[in-house]
């Protein structure tokens, strides 16, 4: 039974890599023929309230401005993503689409007028569903999970404010409330905290005290009855 355990597990993990490594190899992939041909995608962006900007809702998060603005989000976004995809496998995909239209759609709606581009909102909206997915579901693991995304992550919180111009602040406070409300509206999906033995114990305890309590009141009343009519 172990070791199918195990099994179990190390294709769970492999699975858990397969869509993130896609998804970014595509990234790259994009950043390299817009390079190489010497052309630029940033028309491609997320243009608030203007026709020619809702095609930026689907294809934003693979438009990067330059190679350092891809870098310093490929490796946060690789590993919420496996994070996502391995401990949340039963919803990892609705997650994943989801944060990203829900958080495309609210720039759109309401950022300043610029072109908003980039994965970081996506980022910023797994970050934040894995820390209150944890915190909301109090399983023991998930909450480790959402130590962990504080302690790598938690200098991100800064991101959702309007401190630089050149980044898109917005894209980052979206995504961030997108994670919130996903990790709310799914609480009840995916992984549930586990119940130990000593609960159940307690259980059957208070279970076990309500029935005698109520024998004893069914006691007293017929007691009280019988007595009654004997007077």
């Amino acid at each position: 039974m172990k070791a199918n355990s195990v099994d179990q597990e190390k294709r769970k993990f492999i699975h858990s890599l397969v869509f993130p490594m896609f998804f970014l190899f595509l990234l790259w992939m994009i950043k390299i023929v817009e390079t190489g041909l010497n052309l630029d995608f940033s028309s491609f962006g997320i243009y608030p309230l203007k026709w020619k900007g809702l095609i930026g809702i689907i294809t934003a998060p693979f438009i990067h401005s330059n190679f350092y603005h891809l870098i310093g989000n490929s490796l946060p976004l690789f590993l919420l993503s496996v994070g996502i995809f391995y401990f949340y496998n039963q919803i990892a995909y609705k997650i994943f689409f989801l944060t990203w239209l829900i958080s495309g759609i609210w720039v759109w709606f309401g950022a300043r007028e610029a072109y908003h581009i980039g994965a970081s909102g996506l980022i910023y909206g797994f970050a934040f569903f894995l820390f209150f997915s944890g915190i909301i579901r109090k399983d023991v693991r998930l909450m480790a999970i959402s130590a962990l995304v504080v302690f790598l992550y938690g200098g991100m919180i800064w991101g959702i404010f309007p401190i630089k111009a050149e980044i898109s602040w917005e894209s980052h406070l979206m995504g961030g409330i997108a994670g919130l409300v996903l990790s709310i509206y799914y609480r009840k999906y995916g992984p549930q905290r586990k119940k130990f033995d000593w609960e159940d114990e307690d259980d059957e305890d208070e279970n076990d005290n309500e029935n005698n309590s109520s024998e004893l009141n069914y006691f007293y009343i017929e007691k009280k009855s019988k007595d009654s009519e004997n007077k």
